[in-house]
């Protein structure tokens, strides 16, 4: 296998874990230790989620308009640059109003490097015919997911929640130099192979492009409200016993691998119809909690969500890119900024919820029943799967 795919991969994935798995996802985990200290309501803590997730919207949007064909490898180190920032400076004020505008940025930052680096890995394993190595890449959501459970809790005990954003940011800094290193721009003779390698293929027909984005819109929608609220359940339930963070540790782990799972799934079996499956389970997750919230049933929705959330959208952008195989950016960030919208109304309306009748269930039936509508909107793509061609070579 080529050395600068292996690299690209290895960058791919240190690139995720900062941007997706620690600037956006270790939230979650500090939420409640924030909560705790500053004594914000439910509300509040899901209108600090949506001001992350309209930063995500206006990050996806501006990666797809933006022409950087050519020069996405420096604006990706400026955007990891001031993702690193953001997650530091959350550590050191308290007020609310900062805090809302420093999750805004960093929403926008960690869409604007997720639709880059996505883009620049996936051509790259298109142009050595390597694409089932995609969810391997993917798997740094979940790889910085776990790693933020894991040294969340203990860094929280000696540095409290402001530390603990801090020793994040400073765990980023050391990822940023390696992939300084692994992600080099590619010279222009093979930036030709790249552009030969992504010729279109067999795939369904860009019609049909408008369904796989409503329903990556309403995943994005539904799933936020586990991804938001998850660790607080855990806390708040009085029938779910051992260390809250630990739920989103599950998360993580069970997000590392499902990325490949379900990218070898998606190969064998179609990306539609692998996609539609993943969410109808995924919905199963989600609902779980809304019914009991022992211990049991919190690790099952936390495993059940974690195998697919990131499955998802590996299959989903995947997918898109194989309809849409030139300037994959702008296609990846369209699909992003449908997600992101999603995401962005997911949290306050659900923590709205919650608040005005104390409890999650609402909010999780609500969500969970929105995933199954966006699932129900990819049934028409089944058929393709028969014609379109393998996206792995």
């Amino acid at each position: 296998m080529h050395k600068q795919t292996i690299q690209y991969v290895i960058g791919g994935i240190f690139t995720l874990v900062i941007a997706m798995g620690i600037a956006r996802f270790s939230y979650t985990v500090i939420l409640p230790y924030m909560q705790e200290t500053f004594e914000f309501s439910r509300a509040t803590a899901g209108y600090l989620a949506t001001s992350n997730y309209l930063g995500y919207l206006v990050g996806a949007l501006v990666a797809g308009r933006l022409p950087i064909a050519n020069k996405r490898i420096p604006f990706l180190q400026l955007a990891l640059v001031i993702s690193i920032l953001t997650t530091a400076f959350m550590g050191i004020t308290n007020a609310i109003l900062i805090w809302y505008i420093l999750r805004f940025i960093s929403g926008v930052m960690s869409a604007f490097i997720f639709v880059v680096i996505a883009s620049l890995v996936l051509d790259q394993l298109a142009s050595s015919r390597s694409m089932h190595l995609s969810g391997l890449f993917y798997s740094g959501v979940g790889t910085g997911i776990a790693l933020s459970a894991i040294i969340v809790s203990p860094i929280h005990a000696i540095f409290q929640w402001n530390g603990t954003w801090i020793a994040l940011a400073l765990f980023c800094v050391v990822l940023f130099v390696l992939i300084i290193r692994f992600i080099k721009p590619i010279p222009p003779y093979e930036q030709h192979l790249v552009s030969q390698a992504i010729a279109p293929q067999k795939a369904p027909p860009k019609t049909w492009l408008k369904w796989l984005i409503i329903a990556y819109s309403l995943e994005g929608l539904g799933y936020i409200v586990t991804g938001t609220f998850i660790v607080s359940i855990a806390q708040e339930s009085t029938s779910f016993h051992g260390d809250a963070a630990f739920v989103w540790f599950v998360v993580g782990v069970a997000a590392i691998p499902s990325c490949i799972v379900w990218s070898k799934l998606a190969q064998h079996y179609g990306y539609v119809r692998t996609l539609l499956i993943s969410m109808l389970l995924q919905a199963f997750g989600i609902v779980l909690p809304a019914f009991t919230t022992n211990t049991l049933t919190l690790y099952a929705s936390a495993f059940t969500f974690g195998a697919t959330f990131m499955g998802i959208t590996t299959v989903g952008t995947t997918l898109a890119r194989h309809i849409v195989p030139i300037n994959s950016h702008q296609i990846i960030g369209y699909l992003t900024a449908g997600y992101a919208f999603g995401q962005m109304i997911g949290p306050s309306i659900a923590g709205t919820m919650a608040n005005m009748t104390n409890s999650y269930q609402y909010a999780l039936i609500g969500a969970a029943a929105v995933v199954v509508l966006g699932a129900l909107c990819l049934i028409g793509g089944v058929k393709y799967d028969r014609t379109t061609a393998p996206i792995s070579e």
